[in-house]
């Protein structure tokens, strides 16, 4: 069976980015190709779409409401039915990797102060994935929820605006007057991987937890193939939008298909994106231009 690699930049990030993905998907054919798995491939991919600071995930994740905070989600799950999850870990370098060692205990998902002791406990060290390019992008959104930005981010502030969101506050600090990374993997035995890896949205309070680390929205694997899914977070939640396509897969929908079929099911204000992989083929698709790339050998 030929190998399959596809990852993307998140919903909505420029195809300019695309350089990016490209580099991602060449570091997990490189470990395909050395003999590893799809989860190590997947792994590798996802790493260095984290370590690019272009990225909403790991290195340039969004600021929080505070304009300090910062809170990333990560899953992987590979095709046995194994998966592994943190949500609203704080200061590590690489949230999927995380993630991955939860995959080697009992538990499905470890969030919050938790999440961050458990990376620590595991080795990884302290780092703070802050960048100037996040702060910027920060400033402005709150200027847009000021009422005093330059609308870049009407869509995302519009919900904000209709509530008392400064009464919702749950930061430490007094108030100020979403985009994911992936990797879907099919490797030469026929064995799937889905990786998810985000800093969140715009607009976040505390402990806000998207898609990304949630069985069946963000990702989803099985024998059939592997999905992996990008956009606003809580309107993938609603659909169960992974495990939905996967289904279509065990059906004999072709990827192509199913994908756009994913794609349909969310009106056009919302930012969605998906990576689909199965057994006979493999598809991008979305409704932004998406950062992505695909790799097949």
């Amino acid at each position: 069976m030929k190998y399959a690699i596809l990852t993307h930049g998140g919903a909505a990030s420029p195809h300019a980015h695309s350089d990016g993905c490209v580099k991602a998907a060449e570091a997990a054919r490189d470990v395909l190709e050395s003999g590893g798995d799809a989860l190590s491939a997947a792994l590798a991919a996802t790493v260095m779409l984290e370590d690019d600071p272009r990225f909403n995930a790991g290195t340039g994740s969004n600021l929080r409401f505070d304009g300090k905070t910062i809170e990333m989600d990560a899953s992987v799950m590979t095709s046995d039915a194994r998966f592994g999850a943190v949500a609203c870990i704080e200061r590590v370098k690489n949230p999927v990797l995380v993630a991955a060692r939860v995959m080697e205990t009992p538990h499905l998902l470890i969030v919050g102060d938790g999440a961050t002791s458990f990376a620590r406990a595991c080795g990884f060290d302290a780092y703070d994935p802050t960048t100037e390019g996040a702060r910027s992008k920060h400033a402005r959104a709150m200027a847009d929820l000021r009422g005093q930005g330059d609308g870049d981010f009407a869509t995302d502030v519009a919900p904000w605006q209709k509530i008392d969101w400064p009464r919702l506050w749950n930061f430490a600090s007094e108030p100020p007057i979403q985009d994911t990374v992936g990797a879907v993997v099919r490797d030469g035995q026929g064995r799937f991987a889905a990786t998810a890896s985000t800093g969140g949205t715009v607009y976040m309070l505390r402990g806000r937890v998207g898609d990304s680390p949630l069985m069946g929205c963000g990702v989803y694997a099985g024998p059939a193939g592997a999905v992996a899914a990008t956009g606003v977070g809580e309107e993938i939640v609603r659909r169960f939008l992974a495990k939905t396509v996967y289904d279509w897969l065990e059906e004999g929908i072709p990827a192509a298909r199913a994908a756009q079929r994913g794609i349909a099911k969310f009106p056009e204000i919302v930012d969605v994106g998906l990576l689909v992989a199965s057994r006979e083929g493999q598809a991008i698709a979305s409704n932004r231009n998406m950062a992505s790339a695909l790799i097949v050998g």
